[in-house]
């Protein structure tokens, strides 16, 4: 589910960085759930990385499960604010997510949309198409590379988060800001 832009702006493909939220741009602890904006701490780097993924022409979009929604421990109306709260801070650093998108369910209704199930990545394809060759899904979990494999998509591993305890083959760094400096620069992209 979109949760943000209200609207999409269609275009040709472009290589797009799915990001995953809590672990590889701010702080997570496993079994902790963020239920409000204040609860939101973005890594220190993180705001630099997406600036410089901005900058070396990747569309930028997040990847979420929120299934602290579906549990009852926070509403729609927090996640919306939470994440509000994650765009304006990075954009205040001069970063720019280009849309975020959200499974609220818990993993027992298995549904298409919960990582790693490529529901949301379906969904922003949709929205607006992506280069497949070269675009990735970052994360700082197993999930988050199961769904880079069921997309079809390169997936990288950030050791923040719970990257530590990541058991699948991946190209690993060390954060969100390792791996960005590491990417190729791709020129201006439209966004």
């Amino acid at each position: 589910m979109r949760a943000w832009p209200p609207g999409v702006r269609t275009g040709p493909p472009v290589p797009t960085a799915f990001l995953d939220r809590d672990g590889t741009i701010n702080r997570d602890r496993a079994g902790v759930y963020i239920t409000s904006p204040s609860a939101l701490k973005i890594y220190s780097g993180a705001p630099a990385a997406v600036k410089l993924l901005n900058a070396k022409g990747y569309r930028v979009v997040v990847i979420t499960n929120q299934s602290g929604i579906g549990r009852g421990y926070m509403t729609m109306a927090a996640s919306r604010r939470i994440n509000a709260r994650l765009l304006r801070e990075l954009k205040r650093a001069g970063a720019r997510i280009d849309a975020v998108y959200f499974c609220p369910h818990r993993p027992d209704e298995k549904c298409a949309c919960r990582k790693p199930a490529p529901g949301l990545i379906r969904e922003a394809l949709r929205d607006r198409p992506a280069d497949m060759t070269r675009s990735f899904i970052a994360g700082d979990k197993d999930s988050d590379l199961e769904l880079a494999a069921n997309a079809g998509l390169k997936g990288l591993l950030v050791l923040t988060g719970q990257g530590r305890a990541a058991s699948l083959p991946a190209k690993r760094y060390r954060d969100l800001a390792a791996l960005a400096r590491a990417l190729p620069d791709l020129g201006a992209c439209p966004t």
